[in-house]
């Protein structure tokens, strides 16, 4: 089958509707019901309409908004705070010791808020100020919060470890225990490049010197119940002993409880109307955007661009590796214009079938696909992240962009070292289920 202009007329659609200012949820509505009213007219409005409501109709989702009430629960909770006194306690001794907080914080919340924007928009209220009152340039910190939050959904139960599991019909124990050596790796570039940079600038430590033995080990005893929280959804997983869909009641539950009980921060009667809203906000923005963007797949699908898009892409190469620089290429551009969880469902009904046609393991392409959008989202010009963190701190993009740099530098060499060794994604898998 061969694509004419006309075809590709919601594709141009999209792009000219998003940079127009209008969120990408209905760019995606808009481009396609379009077509299917104007230029395509076979189809009945109503099958378009029929797959709205389908695509919403799956018990796994429900992990989605279980997943995202917990990250709340631990904000209004307490627990958000206890993990970052433990990040402080084991890196204030560092030069910049704020700032490597920052990113062992971000590595940490993978198991809290799940969502890059949601981290770096916490992290922007309640470190930015901080360090700017220690001496560090509201920049430096802005690009600092920003980037490392770039490893926060890669860390388990991150949203979009779980967007890519609906879409790839893969395990979510095999892909959550995927994402903790991708998400330490992104972690640790970051803190190397924040000390050289601090060093370099004299930034100041938090604290004089490395902690004893014995205050690390009463700190990490505070803080144990938020450390132990991505670990226990995991080995739950793994026994058997709940759904991925159950495992996010229980992770609500257990945030309630250690919040309630242990760190007695949380207030059923002043935080569960902010909780549930949050919960309603933060679920309502990601499942709009699947939704959205299986409804521009259904589009895609019905002029035939998956198969013309594997058809093409196999006769230009049939090097796996060579195939994921592409992918990867192509991925860094569009993350850099689309917000992530859109990006993803747009972009894996297209390349995941080339990539198994290759023998490349599923869970690897995910995960590739995932680090990759992330660093997108810091980059310029649309960069989310970018602009979540520069909108709360009040920081000029073009000061951000300055000091962002070589964050970006550091996570594009952690992905190229995840795309030419699988072995790092999958080894976690491999150990844990066989």
């Amino acid at each position: 089958m061969t694509l004419t202009f006309i075809d590709l007329v919601p594709i141009f659609l999209v792009f000219i509707l998003y940079f127009m200012g209008m969120p990408i949820v209905y760019s995606l509505f808009g481009a396609t019901f379009f077509y299917f009213l104007f230029i395509d007219a076979t189809s009945q409005p109503w099958l378009i309409l029929q797959k709205v409501m389908n695509s919403t109709q799956s018990f796994s989702m429900l992990a989605i908004p279980f997943f995202i009430m917990a990250g709340s629960v631990m904000n209004f909770g307490g627990i958000s705070e206890k993990l970052m006194d433990f990040c402080e306690c084991v890196t204030g001794h560092m030069k910049g010791g704020l700032a490597q907080v920052n990113v062992l914080l971000s590595m940490l919340m993978g198991g809290c808020s799940g969502s890059a924007n949601a981290d770096c928009a916490m992290q922007s209220k309640m470190l930015v100020p901080e360090m700017e009152r220690r001496g560090y340039s509201k920049a430096f910190s802005a690009a600092i919060t920003a980037a490392s939050s770039a490893a926060t959904p890669v860390i388990p139960p991150g949203v979009n470890l779980i967007i890519y599991c609906l879409l790839a019909q893969v395990s979510l124990g095999k892909v959550f225990a995927a994402g903790y050596v991708p998400g330490i790796l992104m972690a640790l570039s970051m803190m190397v490049a924040v000390a050289i940079i601090s060093h370099k600038r004299n930034y100041p430590k938090t604290r004089e010197k490395f902690p004893k033995v014995t205050e690390i080990l009463k700190q990490l005893f505070i803080s144990f119940w938020g450390l132990a929280f991505p670990f226990g959804i995991i080995i739950g997983m793994r026994m058997g002993m709940f759904t991925p869909s159950e495992g996010g009641a229980v992770a609500v539950i257990y945030c309630f409880i250690v919040g309630g009980l242990f760190y007695r921060k949380l207030n059923l009667k002043k935080h569960f109307i902010p909780i549930l809203m949050d919960t309603i906000a933060g679920t309502s923005s990601v499942v709009l955007i699947m939704v959205s963007a299986s409804v521009f797949g259904q589009y895609l699908s019905w002029v035939n661009i998956p198969k013309i898009v594997a058809t093409a892409i196999l006769n230009l190469t049939s090097n796996k590796f060579v195939f994921l620089m592409l992918c990867n290429l192509v991925l860094l551009i569009m993350g850099m214009f689309l917000e992530g969880g859109a990006c993803l469902m747009i972009t894996t009904p297209l390349l995941l079938p080339v990539a198994q046609k290759l023998g490349v393991d599923t869970i690897h392409f995910g995960l590739v696909m995932i680090v990759n959008i992330m660093v997108g989202g810091i980059t310029p010009p649309f960069g989310s992240m970018m602009f979540t963190t520069c909108g709360i701190t009040g920081c000029p993009i073009s000061d951000f962009l300055k000091e962002v740099w070589p964050f970006i530098i550091c996570l594009i060499l952690v992905l190229i070292l995840l795309t030419f060794c699988p072995t790092l994604i999958t080894i976690v898998p491999d150990l844990l289920y066989g």
